[in-house]
């Protein structure tokens, strides 16, 4: 049972999710066009505020508050529910965690009120889990100046027509990774053209490469030297968010099964008269119900200032897991309409497969479990 501020926040998103973007998103998602209206609603709504002091202009709620918001975008659309965890988790978080005051003060009232979205510049085309050895991006201090060179791959949020920032990690010394903020439009900085992705088609994901980009020394984010631990700590509270719309997209599926059988008959019954289909439906019902309680338990530890590196690692491997078994067993549920795009679960289906990978892949999971567990030194 969610306190009280929670559930009025579920609800609320719940018939945004219902009403706003459930009637129009599958035809975004086949143009693969980004939804600015729907991305201007949810700024209207004060989501991508949500965990953010009101002095920021955020809502002044916690990041419970973001993940039951995200849960509940996903359970109609990925797209748009990953648009706003990137946009907090890795956009704004990093700048109201790490940030000065002067930079707080610059970008996160834009960014809270959607009016801009922020990315991370992390990953690179030869790196992907092994970011320090696959670190290829530099950034030197010239004067009062960082000159940027690098490339960076497979980044949200990072080319629509309302982007701000991007935080972009660089080698700015041996061994040393920094972040540096890179305002939208500065010279040498160059979005490429949106990728053809398997899913997420009505989200916005971008190559960026930056050759001779200058920007002035006070853009640095937090210390020098500190960007790799930075990046493990968003990691840590994105695996949460990213476990939620898992949970969305799981529960998802549920939800458009339980319509489908009643109405489709097969042999003069419903289809969910017959017990392979219930059982097929109550293992999709478990999988999310289960996956849901592991990401309660990782937003409550972080929120209380616990160590949640394990529980983070647990509820992102469950919840994706869950997110592609249920989406393969709904579009089994639905047959030959399953692989129709006019049906939401063959979009889930799509959606699914990167939940396994983004933020850190299963297997990076099962390896972080298990070094919290003490296995990793033997």
């Amino acid at each position: 049972m969610l306190k009280d501020e929670y559930e009025e926040l579920r609800k609320a998103v719940e018939g945004f999710a219902r009403d706003v973007v459930a009637p129009v998103i599958g035809d975004y998602y086949e143009r693969e066009e980004f939804p600015y209206d729907i991305v201007r609603q949810m700024g209207a709504m004060g989501l991508f505020g949500l965990p953010f002091p009101e002095e920021y202009g955020g809502q002044g709620g916690d990041y419970f508050s973001l993940c039951v918001a995200l849960e509940e975008l996903a359970r109609v659309d990925s797209s748009v529910s990953i648009t706003l965890e990137a946009a907090v988790s890795l956009g704004a978080m990093p700048i109201f965690r790490f940030g000065t005051e002067e930079q707080r003060r610059h970008w996160l009232p834009r960014m809270t009120s959607g009016a801009e979205l922020g990315a991370f510049g992390l990953t690179e085309p030869g790196g992907g889990t092994d970011v320090p050895g696959g670190m290829r991006t530099t950034a030197v201090l010239e004067g009062t100046e960082w000159v940027i060179n690098g490339t960076k791959a497979f980044i949200t949020n990072s080319g629509t027509d309302i982007t701000g920032v991007v935080g972009v990690a660089a080698l700015t010394g041996e061994g040393e990774i920094s972040t540096i903020l890179v305002p939208r439009g500065t010279p040498g900085f160059t979005v490429s053209k949106k990728y053809s992705k398997v899913g997420w088609n009505a989200s916005d994901t971008r190559e960026l490469s930056f050759s001779g980009c200058r920007v002035p020394a006070e853009n640095l984010l937090g210390e020098r030297g500190r960007g790799y631990a930075q990046f493990l700590q968003t990691l840590d509270e994105g695996r949460v968010a990213i476990a939620a719309v898992s949970v969305g997209l799981a529960q998802g599926c549920v939800d458009e099964c339980l319509k489908y059988v009643r109405d489709r008959k097969a042999f003069g019954h419903p289809i969910g008269h017959y017990q392979a289909i219930q059982f097929k439906v109550a293992d999709m019902e478990t999988r999310a119900h289960t996956a849901r309680l592991a990401y309660y338990h990782a937003a409550g530890k972080m929120m209380a200032g616990q160590p949640f590196k394990k529980e983070a690692a647990i509820a992102k491997l469950v919840a994706s897991n869950a997110a592609m078994d249920n989406s393969r067993d709904a579009t089994q549920v639905f047959g030959g309409y399953g692989f129709m795009n006019e049906f939401p679960v063959g979009r889930f289906y799509r959606d699914a497969k990167i939940l396994e990978i983004g933020e850190g892949t299963s297997e990076v999971q099962r390896m972080l479990i298990a070094r919290q567990l003490g296995l990793g030194d033997l």
